[in-house]
């Protein structure tokens, strides 16, 4: 069995973890497959940067592991971690000179990631704004009437 790597992310209050390892392009989500996910649009965003890396896709499986947060926040930080493993597994195969993984496809496959989406290999750093006092949320007041 090979060494599986570890990959980390969070989004809104939602945390990810994802382990990356040579497989068959299995992709599990808390122990489910992914195509079991109900929410159609969560789907599409846990993997669309699997779509964006293409023939990388059949080399590896990936099991992430999320909680807390609601459903599309666990689906944000599940395709962070995704895309930031994918990057870090090409990053770290010690392969030959002539070997399509290296430096090159590499930094192809993160700009490829960015071009899509830019939060995906950075992260994405918009938290809710906190409730102020007087009024009902963050920027909603009463209003003033001057007659």
């Amino acid at each position: 069995m090979t060494k599986a790597e570890i990959y980390f992310a969070t989004r809104k209050t939602a945390s990810a973890f994802v382990h990356i390892r040579k497989g068959n392009g299995s992709v599990r989500i808390n122990n489910i497959p992914v195509e079991m996910i109900s929410q159609e649009t969560a789907r599409e965003t846990i993997l669309a940067p699997l779509e964006v890396a293409g023939e990388i896709r059949e080399k590896v499986s990936i099991s992430v592991r999320v909680h807390g947060g609601g459903y599309m926040g666990q689906a944000g930080a599940a395709a962070i971690a995704i895309s930031r493993a994918l990057v870090g597994w090409t990053k770290s195969r010690k392969e030959p000179r002539d070997h399509p993984l290296q430096k090159p496809v590499r930094d192809d496959l993160r700009k490829r990631l960015s071009e899509y989406d830019k939060y995906l290999v950075s992260g994405d750093a918009r938290r809710k704004e906190p409730k102020k006092f007087g009024g009902p949320g963050a920027r909603r007041r009463k209003q003033k009437s001057y007659r």
